[in-house]
Formats: C-alpha cells, sequence, structure tokens
C-alpha cells in the first residue's frame, strides 16, 4: 500500500476547489435546511458549517507556528471548540456562508504566506500527532471534503473526485493498520483493484470488498457498510476502531 505524499502546492489548489463547491452548496440551503439533522451523530448541518469555519481557523494557527516557530495549537482547549462550533450553529443562512468564505481566506492567505522552507516545520494536531506543516493543506481539503458529505444535502460519497477518495481511502487504511487490535480483514476496492490487509493474521479470513465511495464512507465512520460485500457471506462487518 503506498499512501501518496503531501504537496502542499497542489492540495492548497484543490482546497481552494473544494470550499467552491461547498460555498455554492451552501448558499442553497434555507434555515430550515441549516437546522435539519446531518449525518454526524447529535450535529445539526448547522454545527457541520460552523466546526468547517473554525476549523479553517485552526489551521491558520498551524500555518502561523510553522511560520514564526511559536507553538500555536490549534484550539485554546476541547471545552472552547465544542463551545465556538455550537455558538454558530444556529446562525442564518447568510452568517453562516459569510464566515466559512471569510475564514477560508484567512486560510489561503495564511498558506500564501508561509515560506517553501517553513513547510518543513513541525506541528501538532488536536490529537496530539505530530506532523510536518506539508500536510495542513491535505489535512484541511480532507474537512472540507467529507463533511461537504455530511451535510447530507445531495452530495454523497459517490460525488467525491476520484482521485481524493482513492488517496484518503489509502489515509484511513495506513492509520487503521497502525491500530492494535484491529480485527483480521481484507480491505478490497473493487474500483481500483487493490487490496489491504488489516490485523494481525497473515492472510485475514474475512474479506469486505466494495467500490472506492463505499469502503470509504465505511472506514471513515459514515455508513454501516452499504454497498459492500462481506465474505464469508453471512458475516458481519468487522468493528473498526473510530478515527483519531
Amino acid at each position: 500500500m503506498t499512501v501518496q505524499r503531501p504537496d502542499p502546492d497542489r492540495d492548497a489548489a484543490d482546497v481552494a476547489e473544494a470550499t467552491g463547491q461547498l460555498l455554492d452548496a451552501v448558499a442553497e440551503l434555507s434555515a430550515e435546511d441549516l437546522a435539519a439533522p446531518s449525518l454526524l451523530p447529535g450535529w445539526t448541518r448547522g454545527h457541520v458549517l460552523s466546526h468547517v469555519a473554525r476549523n479553517a481557523d485552526a489551521m491558520v494557527n498551524l500555518l502561523t507556528w510553522a511560520r514564526t516557530g511559536e507553538e500555536t495549537p490549534m484550539y485554546a482547549d476541547a471545552a472552547t471548540r465544542d463551545r465556538d462550533i455550537e455558538a454558530g450553529a444556529g446562525r442564518p443562512p447568510a452568517e453562516q456562508l459569510d464566515d466559512l468564505r471569510e475564514s477560508a481566506d484567512r486560510f489561503a492567505a495564511a498558506v500564501a504566506a508561509l515560506p517553501p522552507a517553513a513547510w518543513a516545520a513541525q506541528v501538532a494536531m488536536r490529537s496530539g500527532r505530530v506532523i510536518a506543516a506539508a500536510e495542513i493543506p491535505w489535512r484541511r481539503l480532507i474537512e472540507v471534503r467529507m463533511h461537504h458529505v455530511d451535510l447530507d444535502a445531495g452530495h454523497t460519497a459517490a460525488d467525491l473526485p476520484a482521485g481524493f477518495a482513492d488517496r484518503e481511502l489509502s489515509w484511513i487504511i495506513g492509520d487503521l493498520a497502525a491500530h492494535e487490535g484491529v480485527a483480521p480483514v481484507r480491505l478490497l476496492d473493487t474500483g481500483a483493484d487493490l487490496s489491504w490487509d488489516l490485523g494481525a493474521a497473515e492472510r485475514p479470513e474475512l474479506t469486505v470488498s466494495g467500490p472506492t465511495p463505499a469502503l470509504l464512507a465505511w472506514v471513515s465512520g459514515r455508513s454501516h457498510g452499504d454497498g459492500l460485500d462481506v465474505r464469508p457471506e453471512g458475516h458481519p462487518l468487522p468493528a473498526l476502531p473510530p478515527l483519531g
């Protein structure tokens, strides 16, 4: 399995494209639409959009850290993060749209201001994982594209660009492979003819197969396995650890 290396310039361009698509979609939503449930348990569509905007500012904090060398965490603390998301969830559509656009502009400006050498700087994600700054635009792209799906407003995993879906699937599976205690299972991407083995078994007896979007939706916790085939027949899908 090969996980594609981050390319901050290309990834930042993809972020701009994905953000434009999200803004176009949100512009069509009413206040009633925003108050409706999203695909994320306990969150309305308004919560999702509030989170996407605050995540842009959190990524700006990491880019500032990389540029200045001064530790600048994504969020002050977990409680502040949650409070800010909640505070923005119920805003009118125009305010949500303005916040999404303005926070995206701040992210783009922070990317543009980063000297090339600073992409090698080490920063820490909210989870504590240390990454190179070059990975930040890719992380932002994941947020924008996957949360667009989470809005449950007509844009599904099947609508994700193929290159992104392939890369994100490999990325998540790479993370899953690093977890201890993952059930032995072979994942088979029938569209790309790729397979990955998880767990400690040399050759897992259980196989879960399907097209890239269906596999991605499942491993990212966004489906219960719709569109997937499990062999041996009748065997339940294995439990996967939550994404960190």
